[in-house]
């Protein structure tokens, strides 16, 4: 079975996921649709594809099956509810949205049209964050406990005006929390489970050209008993790293550095470090590590890892509706992940903890 592909916003990210159409057997790559006429035409002479500019239209007359939203986080809901209520299935970037009532809307579309909607957070497929799950399922840690997600990078202002929406309210939704913390948010909610309470805040340290956070800090109280927290920020030059690390109740920890070295941009930079497990402290195991880490690293410079695991997620939920099963990452996991960055911003207004779920 062939599922018939689309994107929806042909801007940067959008080269990931065509790439990813165009190569896999189960897809036949058809066409794209922008706002901007002129950007949907370049993009689709790019890959032998049509061009639209209604969302609607380019599903039902391409009848397609898998459509990619590629567009800028709070224009995530509109095109994702015009083609779930189309028939179509939806994979979204990173964040599902930037408001819980966006979340709410895309959900509620998929599930009464019967479609299958996921969230693309592909650093969930990196070999060493697999590893960290799998060791939680089997139970070598114990329950976990304690969760940690560190990521200190850098932005500077070429970078905001690189694109109009970038560090806006209005064109973002936010800054650090929503752009570029997502991943590893998402890492440690995969790992620790949900939430029970939040007490975070937010700043602008040092870039005073634009309008959102570019640190944040907070600390996480979860369901299982387990604590958590977490240090997110653009502010530290030079770009330095981002870290998920998990501790259990028997004591032993599992930690992984997923990005090192220069902060990735898409479609401007690519990839500096391979992603590795930098902590494991499972009884029996620890003398692992550093094979880990070098399989790790040799495999990932033997792949285009700026397509890879775009690639690797997609195929995944093209896989799950074909089959009728859930994708590794579905709405309602990114909404987790959108009810945390929410939680943080309210607890700043306000000044105090918020509880979970959130209205």
């Amino acid at each position: 079975m062939s599922l018939k592909t689309g994107i929806i916003g042909c801007g940067k990210v959008g080269d990931f996921h065509a790439k990813a159409y165009q190569g896999l057997e189960n897809s036949i790559f058809t066409a794209v649709c922008d706002a901007d006429p002129e950007r949907a035409k370049a993009f689709a002479e790019t890959y032998h594809v049509k061009a639209y500019t209604d969302v609607t239209e380019m599903v039902k007359t391409e009848q397609l099956d898998v459509v990619s939203v590629c567009t800028p986080h709070p224009l995530h809901a509109d095109p994702a509810v015009a083609a779930a209520e189309n028939g179509c299935n939806v994979l979204i970037e990173k964040p599902l949205a930037s408001s819980l009532a966006d979340c709410d809307r895309i959900i509620a579309a998929g599930d009464a049209n019967n479609v299958t909607i996921g969230t693309m957070v592909q650093r969930r497929f990196y070999r060493p964050c697999m590893r960290i799950h799998e060791a939680i399922r089997d139970g070598k840690i114990g329950r976990p406990v304690l969760g940690m997600v560190t990521m200190l990078g850098w932005r500077d202002e070429a970078y905001y005006q690189s694109d109009a929406w970038r560090g806006t309210w209005k064109g973002e939704g936010g800054g650090v929390l929503v752009n570029q913390a997502p991943h590893q948010l998402d890492l440690l909610l995969w790992y620790m489970g949900d939430v029970d309470e939040v007490y975070g805040v937010w700043k602008n340290l040092n870039h005073p050209y634009i309008e959102v956070e570019d640190t944040a800090v907070a600390v996480v109280k979860f369901k299982n008993g387990g604590v958590g927290n977490i240090v997110v920020s653009n502010s530290q030059n030079p770009a330095l790293y981002g870290k998920v690390h998990i501790f259990g109740e028997n004591g032993a920890g599992v930690g992984v550095q997923t990005d090192g070295g220069a902060m990735f941009i898409a479609g401007m930079s690519s990839i500096t470090e391979p992603p590795y497990n930098d902590l494991w402290t499972v009884p029996g195991e620890t003398e692992k590590l550093d094979r880990w880490k070098k399989e790790d690293c040799d495999f990932f410079n033997s792949i285009d890892s700026m397509y890879y695991y775009h690639r690797e997620q997609i195929k995944d939920f093209l896989n799950a509706v074909e089959s009728g099963s859930k994708p590794l990452v579905d709405a309602r996991d990114g909404r987790k992940t959108v009810e945390l960055f929410t939680a943080i911003y309210r607890s700043t207004a306000s000044g105090m903890p918020v509880k979970f779920p959130l209205e």
